[in-house]
């Protein structure tokens, strides 16, 4: 009878414990499906809020979606910057464009291109303007290899005029009218 009931709690112990090894497995698969985010409030450089930039990790890079309003119509040069802070009234806090990689600046450029390079913003006669980007090579896991979260962190950073896509190390974009920074 004794032998019979140690077997029993035994058979019982070990089928609750494999019971919780499969929810704990369960939970860290939804936790590893469910991509890494960061969003960013982007102000003018008179400190209003302007919009927000939303960052999704896929495979290879990073999905950007910009929304923004109250900036001068036509296209604006667009870059994640290497520093983590906006202060106004020009942003030079956030430093030069993120450049892990040590390129050139440009997507045209032949020696390659910073990997914080984004296409151009195009902003409507309402100052309006909503885009979506992919921007290859970067990742938002903390201690990877061209990591967002890393160190100071990084910046969303429109510029007053067009990016020319080739001009090292700016393209020609001209003063930081708006930024924000990327915190998860």
């Amino acid at each position: 009878m004794k032998l019979t009931t140690l077997l029993v709690i035994s058979l019982a112990v070990f089928l609750v414990g494999c019971a919780g090894s499969k929810e704990n497995a369960e939970k860290e698969s939804v936790q590893s499906d469910t991509p890494l985010t960061a969003s960013a409030k982007v102000i003018s450089s008179n400190n209003e809020d302007i919009g927000e930039a939303r960052f999704e990790e896929e495979a290879n890079g990073v999905k950007v979606t910009v929304e923004v309003s109250n900036l001068p119509p036509g296209k604006h040069g667009m870059h994640i910057h290497e520093v983590g802070k906006c202060e106004g009234p020009d942003f030079g806090t956030a430093g030069g464009h993120f450049n892990p990689t040590l390129k050139e600046h440009g997507k045209d450029n032949p020696h390659g291109h910073h990997l914080g390079d984004l296409p151009n913003l195009e902003v409507k006669e309402d100052g309006t303007a909503t885009m979506t980007v992919f921007a290859e090579g970067l990742t938002l896991q903390k201690d990877a290899e061209h990591s967002m979260m890393d160190g100071e962190g990084t910046s969303i950073v429109i510029h007053e005029n067009e990016d020319d896509y080739t001009t090292d190390p700016t393209g020609e974009s001209g003063g930081r009218i708006a930024c924000g920074v990327i915190q998860s």
